[in-house]
Order: C-alpha cells, then structure tokens, then sequence
C-alpha cells in the first residue's frame, strides 16, 4: 500500500477509535455521572480528536513500519495518546470549571488498547500466517551477545529471508538455558555438532563479529563437522548504523579463516600524506595495483596516475575508480617499464610525489622458464622507475617486494631480491625516500593459488596440492595494499618493511577448507599432491637470520636489516646480465641475490 492511501486509512482508523473511546467512558460512567452533558461531550470529542491527530502527526504514528513494531513504538503510542488525554484536561477544566477524570481514564485506557492493538494485530498476523507459507531453513547462531540477537530478531520479523533461528550456542555458561526471544542457549560452542542433529539444523551463523580471527577459524573447524551451511555476519556497527542488513549475512571465505587480524591504518599520517599531493602507481592493472588504487582515493589525492602496459586492464581500473571518485583527477597512462625513456617521459610530465612500483613478474615457476623476462621487468624495470623518480625529485618511492626475496633458490625471488637493492642503494644518496615492503601470498590475487583451486572444485576436482607440508604466509589483497600505503608514511629511506603476518598456512589445510567452504567433502573432490614445481621452497621466510628486528616501528610491522651489495659494484653486475646467455642467468642471479660477492661468482667461474 502506498504512503497515499495508508496515512488517510490510518487517521480515520485513529478517528473512529477515539471516538469510540470516549463515548465508551461516557456510557460506562453515565448512570453514576449527570453531569457529563451532550455538550461537554461533543466538545470534548472533538478537542480529543484534534489533539490525538496532531500528537500522532508529531510523534511519527502514521510513519511507522508496524509490521516491525516493538516496545518503542508502544510507548511512542502512549505518549501520542497521554498528551492528546491531557490536551482534552486543560481544554474542560478552561471551559466547565471542571476535568472529569474518570471518563478521560477510561478512554485513554481504551485509546491505548485499540491503538496498540490496531497496529499490533497486523505484525501478529504477519508474523503467524504470512511466516508459517515460507519454507524457512532452522538455523543456528552462534553467539548470544548484542551481534547475535540482534541477527535473531531482524531473522525472526523478516519474511524475505529463508533462515529461521531456533537456537543459540554461546561460550558463557551464564546464559545457560535463558531464553532470547523465545530462543533456547542451548549449550556452549563445543557441543555444536551434537545441537545440529538434535535439532535438524540446515545453517549456523557465526554472530560474533568482535572475535580475533583465529577463534573464527576454531569455531568454524567445529561448526564444518556438520553438514549445515556455515555463514558469518557482517560488523555489528555497520547493522546498527544501516550501512548493511542483516540480508548481509555471507558465506564464511578463506580470508576469515587466516587465524590472524588484519592491520590498521595510521588514517591522519596517511592522509598527510597523500591528500592533494599527485601518486603514480605502476602495474595499477594488476590485482595489488589496481587495490592500492583503490585504497589511495580513499584519502583525496589531487591527481592519481595509472600506468601500465595492459590496455584492457587499466582500461577496467580507470572506469572503475572514475565512476566512483569524480572529484579525483585519474589519467591513465600505457606504457612499459622496461622502457626506459618512456618512463621517464611519463615521470617529467607528471612529477608525482608518491610512486607505488607494483609492476613486476612474480610467478614462480613461470619465471624459473622465462628467467630473461624476469630480470627485464623485475630488475631492469625497477631501476628504471626508481632512477627517473630520483631524477625528477619524488618525494616517495615504494617498491613492493616479496617473502620470496628471502634467501631465495629462484628466478622470481632472486630478480625482486636485486630490485631491493637497486633502492637500497639509490637511498643513500637520493633526496627521494626510497623503501621496500614485504609480504607473503595474496588471496584472490592472480596467479595465485586460491583462483586455481576454485576452478578445480567447478571443475569437479581433484585440487592439486604441491605437498602436504608445504606452508605459506597469505593475506588479502586490501591488506596487503594497505601496508604499501602505510610503508610509504613510515619511510626514512632505505627500509626493508615486513608485516608480521602471524603463522604460515598449510597449504593443504587451506585446499581443504577451501573445498567444505564450497559446499562439498573432501571425498567429493580430492586432493592429489603433484610435488614441488622448480623453483619453489617448502616453507617461506619474511626475513632471513641476519635480518630479524623484533621492534616493531608500527603495530604488525617490522624493519627488516637487509644490507645489499655496493652500489657500483651492483650496477656493474646487472648491465652485465643484458648480454649474459640463458643457462648462465638463474644461477647467477640467484647467487648475487643471496648477498653473495661477486668477486666470489668469478673466482668460481
């Protein structure tokens, strides 16, 4: 029904019981009360009846959602009620001397019941008729705090979800057996498996948004031994603020399960500076890239640059961020940064103050086949970048490196191992603050290993798994764009910056979570274990022995004390790799990348 047509409906409803009301005290009270005259009673109608509209227009009472309606909106009700009573008081006792207030007691009483009722009796026929034709799902909630019974009660009064609470769980044996909202706290979380047959529970939802995510992975390792559909709600401030419903309500992913939180920003520091000031990020058509990107309009830069050399990917990036960030100047540039004077062309044109250098080759087997390829982007294509920002006085320069740059045994590690010292030692003698940020796999970033076993469990399976043992550290591609961000406001020059990313994953854990999260066992899909592909380690490291700092310069973030060979000594040795042939690259890159002397490569030659 439309606003139109519901607010006359409404008012004459309020009208006719209002009139009933009074008329109702009057004739209860009429044999013990001559007083009360045809007059006195018109005019007390009539003031009643005005006053009831213009407190009901005031307070709201035509505006309600009553199907939602609750203990506020009754006493929205009686207030609306009481005030147009008292209105009705003043106006006998200025006009007869006298306020009778039996039959104004009566009627507020009957005002008040034939209100609430009206309104109520269609929340009561919704919630039992409408309710009882839906097929609705039981589901558990695990969590009897404020997240928790506020997703019960928004579950109970909406119709338009399929999910039915009829239990919670919650570790506080205090709430043992209470009942929220006529919903048992029918046990602690360890006895979930046990509730989930007992009362034939289809999904459970994880309600307790304030836990550390290692307890979120505890809880939904107990919760996967049950058939039931795991899900997890959104942050209870972003329910409370409107900002999402409980319709919000998701699949539990792989990022909740990392068993580790995710860094803050340093908000005020960045926006210092980044706002008004001109960024240029490389790679932007790439999953980092195109992140920090996004991450960056969030702090009001005057111009952002996207450069790289994919046109279809910047062409996505562009649309994208134009459409949300109008008042940002975005230019999109193609062009390579193996191509030196391109590059800096582009740096003498725009003179950011902050450049973000993701571009790069980081696939790891691929690159122990195309080592020449790697050390063009990787080393040749961050010397480039690097020495135009120097040239033209950026005040910044971000290099984003790799775990895998640590005592690495391939291509890939070993060229982002060497683009590290190119900025190391470009630091020591530039006005540009140049540093290096550090940090493991990213989730959902391409190529790597979560895209592939998604399409492997479509696909039916088996997911392909390296070996059992293999671990990695993993984090998200916001979070890992964030700590770029963060890196460049914390930079004095020449830091190597690591983020304390907790411990490292098994890799088959993850493929097996990654598989139950899909809706299937294990059995279903399969796990084969096809070895280590070249190039790849078993356990990855964010720093080496020589390089530990336990100090942390910002929460969950470290320095790390990589030292890099000399400057002339290693400019020497990467000129000399344009004309080195290709059986000779791996091995030699790899050896200068673990901080080897040169002198060493040639007696050894």
């Amino acid at each position: 029904m439309t606003y139109q047509k519901r607010v006359p409906l409404l008012m004459l409803l309020d009208s006719i019981i209002v009139l009933f009301s009074i008329y109702v005290g009057y004739f209860i009270l009429h044999p013990y009360s001559d007083f009360y005259t045809s007059k006195l009673l018109l005019v007390s109608s009539v003031i009643l009846l005005v006053s009831h509209h213009v407190f009901a227009i005031m307070y709201r009472l035509y505006n309600k959602v009553w199907e939602y309606a609750s203990v506020g909106e009754l006493l929205t009700i009686t207030k609306a009620v009481t005030f147009s009573i008292l209105t009705a008081a003043i106006a006998q006792g200025i006009g007869n001397g006298n306020v009778y207030w039996r039959v104004l007691l009566i009627t507020w009483m009957m005002h008040v019941l034939l209100i609430g009722g009206s309104r109520f009796s269609w929340r009561m026929y919704r919630d039992h008729h409408i309710k009882s034709k839906l097929e609705k799902r039981r589901t558990l909630i695990v969590g009897a705090g404020s997240a928790g019974t506020t997703v019960a009660r928004q579950l109970l009064h909406n119709n338009d979800i399929d999910l039915e609470p009829v239990a919670f769980v919650d570790d506080d044996i205090t709430k043992y057996k209470l009942e929220i909202f006529g919903l048992s706290v029918c046990g602690v979380i360890e006895h979930i498996p046990d509730i989930v047959v007992k009362n034939k529970i289809k999904d459970i939802i994880i309600a307790i948004p304030s836990l550390p995510k290692s307890e979120i992975r505890r809880i939904y390792e107990i919760c996967a031994k049950t058939d039931a559909n795991i899900k997890i709600m959104p942050m209870i401030e972003d329910i409370m603020t409107g900002k999402v419903s409980v319709n919000a309500i998701r699949n539990v992913e792989v990022e909740d399960l990392l068993g580790r939180d995710p860094v803050e920003l340093d908000i005020s520091t960045i926006s210092e500076t980044i706002a008004g000031s001109t960024v240029l990020v490389t790679g932007a058509g790439g999953s980092i890239g195109s992140e920090i990107c996004r991450q960056i309009c969030k702090f009001a830069p005057k111009r952002l640059i996207l450069l790289g050399h994919g046109e279809f990917s910047i062409y996505n990036v562009d649309m994208e961020l134009r459409n949300k960030w109008e008042e940002i100047e975005i230019l999109p540039v193609i062009a390579d940064v193996q191509d030196r004077s391109r590059i800096f062309e582009v740096m003498e044109a725009y003179v950011p103050d902050v450049v973000y250098h993701a571009a790069a080759h980081k696939h790891v087997p691929l690159m122990e086949y195309n080592p020449r390829e790697a050390v063009k982007n990787n080393i040749f294509g961050t010397k480039n970048v690097a020495e135009a920002a120097d040239t033209f006085g950026v005040h910044s320069f971000v290099l984003v490196s790799t775990d895998k740059a640590v005592n690495p045994p391939n291509v890939m590690g070993a060229t982002k191992r060497i683009a590290e010292m190119i900025v190391q030692n470009l630091a020591k003698e530039s006005k540009t603050k140049f540093v290096s940020v550090r940090f493991g796999n990213v989730l959902g970033s391409r190529g790597s290993v979560i895209p592939l076993f998604k399409k492997q469990i479509e696909a039916g399976g088996p997911v392909t798994v390296t070996h059992p043992d293999m671990t990695r550290y993993f984090m998200t591609i916001p979070e890992a764009s964030r700590l770029v961000i963060q890196a460049g406001t914390l930079a004095r020059g020449g830091e190597v910056f690591v983020l304390d990313m907790g411990d490292p994953v098994n890799i088959s854990d993850l493929a097996k979570n990654l598989i139950t999260l899909s809706g299937y066992t294990i059995e279903e899909i399969g796990i084969e274990y096809s070895g280590i592909r070249p190039g790849e380690k078993m356990f990855e490291e964010l720093l080496n022995e020589n390089e530990v700092q336990k100090k942390q310069v910002f929460p969950k973030i470290h320095i790390g004390k990589a030292e890099p060979l000399g400057k002339s000594e290693l400019f020497h040795f990467i000129d000399s790799l344009i004309d080195m042939p290709m059986n000779e690259i791996k091995e030699t890159i790899v050896f200068v990348a673990n901080n080897k002397e040169i002198r060493k490569l040639q007696v050894a030659e």
